[in-house]
């Protein structure tokens, strides 16, 4: 933190300096930001800054001002649409949108945000030239600095698009689903034919209240505990499965390894959905597992020592809570092992033998080199997969939603209340609640939560997993 505020106060001081000891060229930047390239004589660069700042001008006058304008209010004209019997037709006003207003005003404040780095960094830049003229050095021409994008500063032309693609797909869909979870934008607030507003905290304060009308407090408890749980169980039994499956199917007592390989790939080759959904079927209340189960006494044994109900005539796979969540999981080992199985395959091929055999002559036996050799450096080489393989999971959609979906139905009123159900992911909920009942107000706020959880998780793990230097101890 201290190295953030350090690097911050750093900018702002080294622009301070460039307008204090800038000659007139630069401080003419401040308010004509080409002056300083044209008086350096690199005309067509003052050419770009000055259609830029004009072209900033006439976005701020043309759009930017009527959208903040309406930014503290989110709009105050409904829509109204009014039947003229005179003509037979039906005129609309001009109503505001909300949701347009608040995007096209995140947008514009966006845009302020970027001139304003690129204002500061152009006086900057003009002041380093200004350097270079009084101590003789020579000063770039726009083709020098054109041919420098393709050489040594090729990686900032490489850079760009991604970067561009980062900030439209990622930075602003965050910045408004942030704004959204300030808003009451619901079902009841739905533009265009309704208005939205600022609302505060309230949406916040509502995530952690119980209440006979309210039960988003207790639901999103349950669900984050779920969710924790269900990350942890998808990520490390997938993991732990594709290391020992691999070491099997590698093992040179183990026959026919292609075949097992390919029998594995093929679950991979075949889309998830597809299986997810063929899954859900086959452990249907009245699908082919429940008769194979049922015919073999496998129902009745299970409801003997209580793990089913007594008046049901199956096995509740995926209708009952505790048994989906354990099915999930399973399930989700089939699908899971096998891709891990191929990366553990490559990364057990490149343990050093030597470490293996004076493990072996020093008498140790294969489950101590499995667990002081093998998966030492298996987290080694595949710690951030790790991590990120729990991040997923966190947000893992397809196996929740495709085998719970019209399938499962909660008997918890208090998640009902919330439009939420025990087998709910956070990112499964956030989807039903959009998708199903347009509460983008509390879904936005969950949002928030889930990322800050992914962020702060992925942040404090990818640190210390990288932290020292521990490719010695594999040498």
């Amino acid at each position: 933190m201290k190295k953030i505020l350090n690097s911050i106060g750093n900018y702002f001081k080294e622009f301070g300096t460039a307008v204090a000891k800038g000659d007139i060229w630069v401080k003419l930047s401040l308010i004509w930001m080409g002056a300083g390239y044209i008086a350096r004589k690199q005309i067509i660069n003052g050419i770009i800054m000055t259609l830029l700042e004009a072209v900033f001008a006439i976005m701020c006058v043309g759009y930017a001002a009527p959208n903040l304008a309406k930014f503290g209010t989110l709009g105050t004209v409904q829509f109204e649409q009014v039947f003229d019997p005179l003509t037979l037709t039906s005129t609309v006003n001009d109503y505001d949108n909300s949701f347009l207003i608040l995007l096209n005003s995140i947008i514009s404040l966006f845009l302020i945000v970027v001139f304003v780095i690129v204002y500061i960094a152009n006086v900057k830049t003009v002041y380093r030239l200004q350097q270079s003229k009084e101590n003789g050095r020579h000063i770039n021409n726009f083709r020098e600095d054109i041919r420098a994008l393709f050489n040594e500063k090729f990686h900032i032309t490489l850079l760009t698009l991604p970067c561009i693609g980062v900030v439209l797909m990622n930075i602003l869909p965050i910045l408004v689903l942030i704004a959204v979870a300030f808003t009451n934008y619901d079902q009841q607030h739905m533009p265009p034919s309704a208005l939205f507003t600022w609302v505060g905290f309230k949406n916040f304060k509502s995530l952690f209240t119980n209440s006979t009308t309210i039960t988003f407090g207790y639901s999103f408890g349950k669900i984050l505990i779920w969710t924790l749980e269900w990350a942890v169980l998808a990520t490390f039994t997938t993991y732990i499965g594709g290391i020992l499956l691999a070491k099997f199917i590698n093992n040179k007592a183990t026959k026919w390894p292609k075949f097992w390989r390919t029998l594995f790939i093929i679950a991979i080759a075949v889309p998830q959905f597809v299986t997810l959904l063929l899954v859900r079927n086959f452990f249907a209340d009245s699908g082919i597992v429940n008769t194979i189960c049922a015919n073999i006494g496998l129902t009745d044994f299970l409801k003997k020592i209580g793990l089913v109900a007594s008046h049901l005539t199956y096995i509740p796979f995926l209708t009952d809570p505790n048994w989906a969540k354990f099915m999930i999981v399973i399930i989700n080992i089939w699908v899971g092992v096998p891709y891990q199985m191929l990366i553990a395959t490559g990364v057990l091929m490149n343990i050093p033998e030597d470490q293996i055999e004076s493990a072996r002559i020093d008498g140790a036996n294969s489950f101590q080199i499995f667990a002081k050799i093998t998966m030492p450096y298996m987290l080694f080489v595949t710690g951030p997969a790790l991590i990120t393989d729990f991040v997923k999971n966190i947000n893992n959609f397809n196996v929740i939603y495709l085998l719970t979906q019209d399938v499962f139905v909660t008997s918890d009123q208090m998640l009902a209340n919330s439009n939420a159900k025990e087998v709910d992911l956070l990112v499964t909920w956030l989807f039903r609640l959009t998708n199903e009942y347009y509460n983008y107000k509390m879904a936005s706020v969950i949002g928030i939560f889930v990322f800050v959880i992914c962020a702060a998780f992925t942040l404090i793990t990818f640190t210390r997993t990288i932290k020292g230097d521990k490719e010695d101890q594999f040498r």
